[in-house]
């Protein structure tokens, strides 16, 4: 098993910053990949970014291209979203997922962390 733990989220202005960050513990080798998704109100589950443990290997959805960046820290077992620019419409619950194999944008992730509340006002 894998447990992940995101903190981090908040309520910020239209235009801040935000940085999340999700921490595994447990059987972390047996993950090769970590996603973030976020849901909103009344809408389903969408994709955000992913990345790779090992490489440099990511993906993002394309609303948030050049806005968030995903990035990892091998030694802290921690994966981070950093959220520039936020808008209005970001306001969700992150969360963030693993899985073994390559990552994807679709839901199909092992584990999933209890997610985390980012409130964007305008």
């Amino acid at each position: 098993q894998v447990q992940l733990v995101e903190s981090g989220g908040g309520l910020v202005q239209a235009g801040g910053s935000l940085r999340l960050s999700c921490v595994a513990s447990g059987r972390t080798f047996s993950s090769n990949a970590v996603g973030w998704f976020r849901q909103a109100p009344g809408k389903e589950r969408e994709f955000v970014a992913a990345i790779r443990w090992g490489g440099s290997v990511t993906k993002y959805e394309d609303s948030i291209k050049g806005r968030f960046t995903i990035s990892r820290d091998n030694a802290k077992n921690t994966v981070y979203l950093q959220m520039n620019s936020l808008k209005p419409e970001d306001t969700a619950v992150y969360y963030c997922a693993a899985k073994v194999g390559a990552i994807t944008n679709k839901s199909e992730y092992d584990y999933w962390g209890q997610g985390t509340q980012v409130t964007v006002s305008s």
